[in-house]
C-alpha cells in the first residue's frame, strides 16, 4: 500500500526542510509549490526537499523544483534534494538533474553540511 501524501515544512536555523511522503506527482505538486512559496515568503535561502519517503517523482514535480532553484540561488542559497531511493536517483540521472541539484542520501547529512556552511553568528556567554 502506497503511503498517503503529506508535505510538511520545518525550519532548522537558516535551513528549511520540506518533507514529502507518498507520491510527488501532478496531483500533489501544487501543495509542494505552496510550501516552497511559503519558505521564500519567510525569507528562506535554503530548501532541503526530503524525498526519503517518496517512491515516485514525476516530471511535474521535477519541473517545479527546477523552477524554484534559481529563486533560492538568487538569495545565495540552493534547493537540495534528499533521497536514497534508486528509482528517484536514476530519474535525476536520466534527466541530467543530478548535475543541477545537490543531492544527499540522508537528511542529517544535508542539514549538517548546510548548517556548517551557513554564517551562523557565535553566541557570546552571558
Amino acid at each position: 500500500m502506497e503511503a498517503e501524501f503529506q508535505v510538511r515544512t520545518a525550519q532548522l536555523g537558516d535551513v528549511f526542510v520540506l518533507s514529502v511522503t507518498g507520491e510527488a506527482d501532478l496531483h500533489t505538486a501544487p501543495e509542494i509549490e505552496r510550501e516552497l512559496k511559503g519558505i521564500l515568503g519567510l525569507g528562506g535561502r535554503v530548501a532541503v526537499v526530503d524525498l526519503v519517503d517518496v517512491g515516485f517523482v514525476d516530471s511535474t514535480t521535477l519541473g517545479l523544483l527546477l523552477r524554484f532553484q534559481p529563486r533560492f540561488r538568487r538569495r545565495g542559497g540552493d534547493v537540495v534534494i534528499v533521497t536514497a531511493d534508486r528509482r528517484v536517483l536514476r530519474t535525476l540521472e536520466i534527466t541530467g538533474l543530478d548535475r543541477i541539484f545537490r543531492t544527499e542520501q540522508r537528511l542529517a547529512d544535508a542539514v549538517g553540511a548546510l548548517a556548517a556552511s551557513a554564517s551562523i553568528p557565535a553566541h557570546e556567554p552571558a
